[in-house]
């Protein structure tokens, strides 16, 4: 006589449907996290913090963390070639604001945001960025950091809402 065996039990099936379906909906809600949001490792000294998390198309805000792509320049390209890594700064100027020098203090409507010098750690002159209103879709975004690399100089200057990719909340 044969032995015929017992396949599994109903309850055994419906929890293998339930976990596929779980991984399914889980699966979707990261594909669709991933879309709005991103993790981003900082390489750079002039932030305090190395790790972020990115919310995509978010308008940024005074004082927000801002990931944006460069726009590649002599001197970028001789740091990082054609593949100009995405940089983070803080947002100091708003469209509409007015951006100012005396000497080599920067102010954004009347208060001292940055300070510029004239050559980088590698010895290149740095150019000043541009002053006045800042543009409508453009921001004025730098550091506290002495020798941050940002809107204070030519090479970024306003940086345009195109090139942001999010605005970044620091997890380390």
């Amino acid at each position: 006589m044969e032995r015929q065996t017992k396949g599994p039990s109903l309850r055994t099936r419906w929890l293998a449907v339930g976990t596929i379906g779980l991984i399914f909906v889980a699966t979707q809600s990261l594909a669709s996290w991933r879309d709005s949001h991103a993790l981003l490792i900082n390489s750079s000294e002039s932030l305090p913090n190395w790790a972020f998390f990115i919310e995509k198309n978010k308008t940024p805000e005074r004082g927000d963390y801002v990931f944006f792509k460069l726009v590649p320049t002599k001197i970028t390209r001789a740091h990082w070639g054609d593949d100009v890594p995405a940089f983070g700064k803080v947002v100091y100027g708003l469209p509409g604001d007015l951006v100012s020098r005396k000497g080599s203090t920067v102010f954004v409507n009347g208060k001292p945001v940055a300070t510029l010098k004239s050559k980088s750690k590698r010895g290149e002159i740095l150019v000043p960025g541009p002053t006045g209103v800042i543009p409508r879709d453009h921001f004025f975004l730098a550091t506290s950091h002495k020798d941050g690399f940002d809107s204070r100089y030519a090479d970024i200057g306003f940086v345009s809402r195109r090139q942001i990719i999010g605005t970044g909340d620091p997890i380390l």
